[in-house]
């Protein structure tokens, strides 16, 4: 039976893990928050009183973590600590699934290439619900051996396995994604708005552009408009879901990334801005539909 390390279990991590032992995969779990760990202690995981506690020993390493500089540190450790590349056997594949900047994943990458070790990185996508359905896109950067030997644990936790590339591939198709993601759900707001203000009926005015030059996204599965659609956040106050925080992140990748390739992207910057405004007004907590709210007069 495989073992799988799982680092980070928190709203997509801790579903992604429970995909796993549901799975059959023996799962060996950590994370800051005890409570996190024995959520799925419950369900049948180990756990271990540190990171590489739980990577030692294991045939799979996955991770969940905030930014790249907790990816960085995890992996390759400080003059503190060790890192997981230094305690990990030589035949451990590493998974990373935080959404970070490709210079830290290619350096993780590079890292435990020194010792031996494939490494990919497969952000996500298909947030929270996703997660618990064991539907999540995965976006894979690696090497063509670590992305088959990777295919079994990520076909456990969700629908769509893409390989973009050689390692860093991975966020850059992901941070191309979430940029578009946030242009279509500005777009999309304000179109919405524009109707209601013109005394249209918002699910109306959705059918229609559905299935017309507008259709998206945001139009089929995530409506922005309360009441337009239920069981998407925009009908539950914007609760759950992909925070704003999140997103002004991902945005700050993407600009990141942009500057780096000399690209222009004048629709993505915009979409930082408003974002970024949003989240200092209150919502950085909410879902990034709220950002509906912005283009309403009573909002």
């Amino acid at each position: 039976m495989t073992t799988a390390a799982f680092i980070g279990l928190g709203n997509m991590g801790g579903p992604m893990a429970a995909n796993l032992l549901k799975a059959g995969f023996t799962v060996k779990v950590f994370d800051l928050v005890p409570e996190a760990m024995q959520a799925l202690a419950q369900q049948g995981a180990l756990t271990a009183s540190s990171a590489c506690g739980a990577a030692a020993g294991a045939d799979i390493v996955i991770t969940m973590l905030p930014a790249g500089k907790h990816v960085r540190s995890l992996y390759m450790g400080s003059d503190e600590q060790q890192g997981i590349i230094d305690v990990v056997q030589a035949n451990t594949l590493l998974i990373d699934c935080s959404t970070i900047d490709a210079q830290s994943a290619r350096a993780v990458a590079s890292a435990a290439a020194e010792k031996g070790l494939e490494f990919i990185d497969a952000p996500v996508s298909g947030g929270t619900a996703g997660a618990a359905a064991g539907t999540l896109t995965f976006i894979c950067g690696g090497s063509d051996g670590a992305f088959d030997r990777a295919s079994q644990a990520l076909n456990a936790m969700g629908a769509n396995i893409f390989h973009a590339g050689e390692a860093g591939a991975g966020q850059v198709a992901k941070i191309c994604n979430n940029m578009l993601l946030s242009v279509l759900m500005i777009g999309t707001s304000e179109a919405l708005q524009m109707g209601l203000d013109n005394g249209l009926d918002p699910k109306v005015l959705s059918d229609i552009m559905k299935v017309s030059s507008g259709g998206n996204w945001t139009l089929d599965k995530y409506n922005p408009c309360p009441g337009v659609m239920e069981s998407v956040p925009s009908s539950n106050d914007y609760q759950g879901g992909f925070m704003v925080d999140l997103m002004v992140k991902d945005l700050g990748l993407s600009q990141e990334a942009a500057l780096a390739s000399n690209s222009s992207t004048p629709m993505g910057a915009l979409a930082r801005s408003l974002y970024v405004n949003h989240g200092r007004q209150g919502n950085g907590r909410r879902d990034f539909s709220s950002i509906f709210e912005q283009f309403n007069k009573k909002g």
